[in-house]
């Protein structure tokens, strides 16, 4: 009796996983940009008041932020290859921009 042999595994496919991230990072960039128009919202309900625009315009600035960081970051994934790591610096910053864009939605509500 001969030997049974398996068929090779299939390869993984390394395209898969940066499409799933570039994918995660649009639809954050969505909710985050759904958040910053109810912010504006929220601030010109009651009538334009100094402190409601102060905030919007914090929460818009953030927002901002965010985008260009998520925007930066579909770009790397995009190009092809095997995309670098996250910095941590560039981590940090996109937490820090969508807390800060969630606590200046919070204040807007209360």
């Amino acid at each position: 009796m001969g030997r049974v042999t398996r068929p090779p595994a299939p390869d993984r496919d390394p395209g898969l996983q940066p499409e799933r991230t570039r994918l995660a990072w649009r639809r954050t960039t969505l909710s985050s940009t759904v958040a910053a128009v109810l912010a504006v919202k929220a601030s010109l309900h009651g009538g334009v008041r100094p402190e409601g625009v102060i905030v919007c315009a914090l929460c818009c600035a953030l927002w901002l932020s965010f985008l260009a960081m998520a925007h930066h970051r579909i770009r790397t994934l995009a190009a092809g290859g095997t995309p670098p790591a996250l910095t941590p610096r560039h981590a940090t910053a996109t937490v820090l921009c969508t807390v800060a864009v969630a606590v200046c939605a919070a204040v807007l509500v209360y």
